[in-house]
């Protein structure tokens, strides 16, 4: 698959490229590629950290995709009255 396929605005590449980018930036930029992202956006981030954070750990983008690729939070029991409803 081509980086235009999964980057088709070039925004994850060109986060790498910036100097001194913030964890704050990345995880915008990431929102941004994350709405036009495909059917498949785990397989998409996996590709994407092939291709951009290879020894490059320290940067903040690829906290940001490595976090993309995270299960999230189990689903809980809410407390409070709907808890208490029979």
């Amino acid at each position: 698959m081509s980086d235009t396929n999964i980057d088709p605005k070039g925004l994850i590449r060109e986060a790498y490229k910036i100097e001194g980018i913030t964890l704050e930036e990345c995880k915008s930029i990431f929102l941004d590629w994350a709405m036009g992202a495909g059917d498949d956006p785990r397989g998409e981030i996996r590709i994407l950290l092939d291709r951009h954070a290879v020894g490059r750990d320290d940067h903040p983008m690829t906290q940001v995709l490595r976090d993309g690729l995270g299960e999230g939070d189990t689903p809980r029991r809410r407390g409070g009255a709907r808890g208490r409803r029979v």
